[in-house]
Parts: structure tokens; C-alpha cells; sequence
């Protein structure tokens, strides 16, 4: 039996990666990488950080800039190349900041502008761009647009926004994903009713107005000069509305996106912030949503049609929806279609969480305490070595859970307390519903970020807008930063990783044995340079054979355990091991 051993000490493993990195390259390999259409965000990894849940400074409770300032050398820490942050911006904040009530002011719990201005210079000094979260599918009704929309008809700011007349009869059925009454509301002063895809107090937008998309592309290009990288365009497939509003069969919610999502004249109006901002401003842009089909999502993200740059696709967030979990066989199909439908053309988002969904650790990983650490280290594995760009949402690099809430009234959310309101009035099982929304609301994702052992996590001194999960004790950034074994400081291993070797990011991705039952195992290819990514799934001991691979394995790379036994061609994994070998 032949063991292979990878001590997991942080400082040896960053040498020895280093003086890896060092090496020269073959000159085919040179010559490959020349011919590759190179760029920083499919490069490197993308950190969403959801601010008011970050780190308070003032002590009022809520994440703000200064807090983010205070943990910059940290964020740089992590290997990461990119900042991803929801909104900042003025708002009532019905819902956490996505409604905007002013797009060019910030809202003073995050601080002041020139606050905003240290941070963003403190990311640049550190060669981390900043990607801003752009809501223009709505705003708040209380941006002084909708004002002025709801005072009269003729006024100028009216056709921002969507409305249907009363003189008309009440409107064709809207389903709205937040207001369990349908996406309309009526305005008496103007006597119509406007539209709201999410929640009443979101109006939204009319992009079919020429006047209204220029004020999206001049706030755009306010925050560019600012030194703003990239955007990210929220709930933005479903921009573009049919405005004779035909009617919809009745049950057309089920299938929401079909019937909301991606209308063909989105893509002129892309094509137009395409010149007037992502090319003359040298920014990229991502739109939450890839439509429907394979063909919906190349249509945005071709580089040959100068619209969007990455694909961010659903089908990811579909699994493990409810308790009853999701299967091995279901999560290879997902990432090995997308990623064989983009491997000459388009550019993907890998994530596995973010502030719309439960923890990661919970829905694909092992939240036990037995399991926690490995599990986490595994699928952060699985993020940073598949092609697209990895997206990581804070507090992942650690673990954090899900938070256990299971009555009504610890939730804030809209989208729970809307969900909720809907299920009692179908007169659902009540108590089987906070059963699933405990384990999937999207409020697990948004506690507290776990710092330290001390009073709320180290994470403000007053007392915390969210309560902080009781589990910080025993996972914070303090302590797992003085383990080489955390799962903080295996993530840091795999950034570098990546970042060294451009195989993990623009090789070829190759599923092996698909239909193993708790091992995913593939391979990336670039020229000569070869990785074989064995992941096993599994609270227990799994083995695979893999003839040709593990014959020519010569070097581990990653291991999260201290040992990986390999007989002959056949693999012995432990629970949730997580490996890369350099293969020949």
C-alpha cells in the first residue's frame, strides 16, 4: 500500500506553491496561454460581502465602510481578486437595500461618500477590484422618480415606470415574487395601477423608455469614474417587460422565468449600455439570471455579442432547495452540462451560495461538528477548480451555518414574512413550511460575520441588527487563522492555487466515472499541464479506480487530510476528503 502525505502546515505550502510557480514554463505551454483571451474577472475569485452584516465600527449594530476598512488586510488575505458587495445606497430599505431610493447617494448607516472613497482606494491599493451591485430592475417607491410618476400623468417622470390605466378594467394577472396579492397596485391620484415584480414598495422600471435607460447608463458611468470595476445587474432579466401586457395562462408563475425573463429586446438595450458604458469605461458587467436555456444565457455573455461578460445561471440554486436535500448524480449533471454548453464560447459563475440562499456548509456540505471543517474544505475545492469564475460569499472560507429561527417572528426578510402570508392563506401546513423556511431562508446567509470568541462574534459592540449564530465560539476568523488545518486557511491554499496555475481556470474540465455513487472525480487540462480533482461526498470512506490517472499521479497539491492512500489505480477517500494530484 503506498500512503502520500501533505502536511498541512500554511507557511510550508505557501513556499513550496511558490517556488512551483516559479518554474519555467514550457514553451508550448507559454505559447498556449498567449493564445488565450486572458482577463482578471475569469482569472481570479470573486468575495461577496453583504455590508451591513460585515463588521460594525460605530457600535450602532450594522456593518458599515469603516468596518470593512479596519478588515482589509484580511479580505486581501484570502487570495481573493475581486469584491462583490450588496447595496449601499439611500433606501427605506423594505428590502435590505434593494430598493433604492438614490442611486448616487450612499444611505448613512454604511457612512459617508468619502468613507465609501478610503474603501474603495484601499481595495485598489491591494490590486482587489470592486464590483458594484446595480438595482435598476426597480427602485424604491420612494425615489423622487416615482414621486413625480404618481402625481400626474403628464409629468415627465410618469413613463418611467409601468402602468395600466384604470379606465382599461383591472389588469391582466402579474405574479409578484413578493407581495402574495399580484404585481400590481393602485395609485388613486393617477387613477392606474403600477407594476412591482418583487415587493409594492419596488415599482418597477420601464426600460422600454429610451430617456429612462440613459439615467441607468449615467449612473453607470458616475460610479466608473468613481474607479468602480464592474457591475453586477440585479434581477436584471427581467428588465424588459411586453407593455400591451397580454394575458398569461393561468399557473404561468411555475414557471416564473419563462414568462418573465430575458425578452428579445433585453439584448438591444444591453448592446446599447454595451457602447455606452462597458466598452468606453473598460468595466465588465453581470446579470443576475441567464434566462431559460443555454441559448438565452450564450446570447448575453458571447464576447461576440458586446452585451454582458458572465454567465449567472439558477439551475445552481434549484438544488438542495428543501430538507430533503439533493443528489451526487444531480450535481454533476448541473455543473458538467453548463460547463460543456460554455467550453468554447461564454464565460460562467461557479457558486454554490449567496445572500439569496441558505448557507453552503448546510445545503451541499455536512454541518455537523464531526464534519463541518472537511466538508467546507471540500466544496471550497470543488468551487476553486472547476472553469468560470468561483464566486465565494462570506463566511464561507470559515463554515459558517445556518442559524437555527423556527418561528415567524424572528424573521425580517420580506421574501419570508411574503412566502409565509402565501402559504397561510392556501391554508398549508404551517408548521411544515417554517420546517423548510428555517433551513432555506435566505436570512441563514445574512448573520453576522463571525470574527473572534468574544460578546457578538467581534463583530459590533452594541447590539447586533441580526442575531449572531451561537456557534461562533467555535468558528471565527481568530481561531481558525492560527490552524493550518482550518478550513480558512485551506481556502487561502486553494486561491493560490488557482492563481498559479492557469490549468484550474481556462483548461479543460473532463468528468470521470459520472455515475460513481459519492466521488466526483475530473480532470483539467491545459497543453502538458494536468490536474485530476478527486472530491468525495460522502460522510464515509469511498474508493474509485481510475486507471489511466492515478497510474501517472506524481504530486499532491491539495489534501485536506494528512494522508491519501492510493493501491494500484484505486483511490481511498476519507469522509469528505477533497484532493488535487498533478497527473502526467
Amino acid at each position: 500500500m503506498i500512503k502520500r502525505y501533505l502536511r498541512l502546515d500554511f507557511i510550508v505550502t505557501i513556499i513550496l506553491l511558490t517556488i512551483l510557480s516559479c518554474k519555467n514554463q514550457p514553451k508550448e505551454e507559454v505559447d498556449l496561454a498567449s493564445k488565450i483571451d486572458r482577463q482578471w474577472w475569469k482569472e481570479g475569485t470573486l468575495y461577496q460581502i453583504y455590508p451591513q452584516s460585515f463588521k460594525d465600527s460605530d457600535g450602532d449594530g450594522f456593518g458599515d465602510f469603516k468596518g470593512i476598512i479596519e478588515e482589509l488586510d484580511y479580505i486581501e488575505s484570502l487570495g481573493i481578486s475581486s469584491v462583490w458587495m450588496n447595496p449601499f445606497f439611500k433606501s427605506p430599505l423594505v428590502d435590505n437595500g434593494y430598493d433604492v431610493s438614490d442611486y448616487r447617494a450612499i444611505h448613512p448607516r454604511y457612512g459617508t461618500m468619502e468613507d465609501f472613497e478610503e474603501m474603495l482606494k484601499g481595495f485598489q491599493d491591494r490590486e482587489i477590484k470592486f464590483v458594484l451591485d446595480v438595482v435598476v430592475n426597480h427602485s424604491s417607491d420612494q425615489h423622487e422618480w416615482f414621486q413625480e410618476a404618481k402625481s400626474s400623468r403628464e409629468n415627465k417622470y410618469y413613463n418611467y415606470y409601468h402602468w395600466w390605466p384604470a379606465e382599461k378594467g383591472k389588469p391582466p394577472y402579474r405574479h409578484s415574487l413578493f407581495d402574495p396579492d399580484g404585481g400590481w397596485d393602485y395609485v388613486e391620484a393617477v387613477d392606474a395601477y403600477y407594476l412591482h415584480t418583487f415587493a409594492e414598495e419596488q415599482p418597477d422600471l420601464n426600460w422600454e423608455n429610451p430617456k429612462l435607460r440613459q439615467e441607468v447608463y449615467d449612473i453607470m458611468k458616475y460610479w466608473a469614474e468613481m474607479g468602480v470595476d464592474g457591475f453586477r445587474m440585479d434581477a436584471f432579466q427581467f428588465a424588459s417587460k411586453d407593455t400591451t401586457f397580454p394575458e398569461f395562462p393561468d399557473g404561468h408563475e411555475k414557471d416564473f422565468i419563462k414568462w418573465y425573463g430575458l425578452r428579445p429586446q433585453l439584448h438591444d438595450y444591453l448592446k446599447e449600455m454595451y457602447k455606452e458604458v462597458i466598452e468606453p469605461y473598460n468595466v465588465f458587467a453581470v446579470a443576475e439570471g441567464a434566462g431559460s436555456t443555454f441559448k438565452d444565457a450564450h446570447d448575453l455573455v458571447d464576447s461576440d455579442r458586446k452585451e454582458l461578460q458572465v454567465a449567472y445561471h439558477f439551475e445552481t440554486v434549484d438544488m438542495s432547495r428543501t430538507t430533503d436535500g439533493y443528489e451526487l448524480s444531480q450535481f454533476k449533471d448541473v455543473f458538467s452540462r453548463w460547463d460543456d454548453a460554455f467550453a468554447e464560447n461564454g464565460w460562467l459563475a461557479i457558486f454554490l451560495s449567496n445572500h439569496d440562499n441558505s448557507r453552503l456548509v448546510n445545503r451541499f456540505g455536512n454541518a455537523s461538528p464531526e464534519f463541518r471543517t472537511v466538508s467546507t474544505q471540500m466544496l471550497n475545492t470543488f468551487l476553486l477548480s472547476m472553469r468560470g469564475t468561483p464566486y465565494t460569499y462570506y463566511g464561507d472560507e470559515l463554515g459558517m451555518t445556518n442559524i437555527d429561527m423556527p418561528t415567524i417572528e424572528e424573521y425580517v426578510d420580506i421574501s419570508a414574512i411574503g412566502d409565509y402570508k402565501m402559504a397561510s392563506a392556501k391554508g398549508k401546513d404551517v408548521d411544515e413550511f417554517m420546517k423548510q423556511l428555517n433551513y432555506a431562508s435566505r436570512e441563514n446567509a445574512r448573520t453576522p460575520m463571525q470574527w473572534d470568541d468574544s460578546v457578538n462574534a467581534g463583530f459590533t459592540k452594541g447590539t447586533p441588527w441580526k442575531r449572531v449564530n451561537p456557534n461562533y465560539i467555535q468558528i471565527n476568523v481568530a481561531k481558525q487563522n492560527s490552524n493550518p488545518n482550518s478550513a480558512l486557511n485551506h481556502f487561502r491554499r486553494m486561491t493560490k492555487l488557482r492563481k498559479d496555475n492557469l490549468v484550474l481556470v481556462y483548461g479543460d474540465y473532463e468528468i470521470l466515472q459520472k455515475e460513481h455513487p459519492s466521488v466526483y472525480a475530473f480532470k483539467r487540462t491545459l497543453g502538458n499541464d494536468k490536474m485530476l480533482v478527486l472530491l468525495n461526498f460522502s460522510d464515509e470512506n469511498s474508493t474509485i479506480s481510475l486507471t489511466e490517472e492515478l497510474g501517472n499521479s506524481n504530486e499532491t497539491l491539495i489534501n485536506n487530510y494528512e494522508e491519501l492512500i492510493i493501491e494500484g489505480n484505486e483511490a481511498s477517500l476519507l469522509p469528505y476528503q477533497a484532493v488535487i494530484l498533478k497527473i502526467e
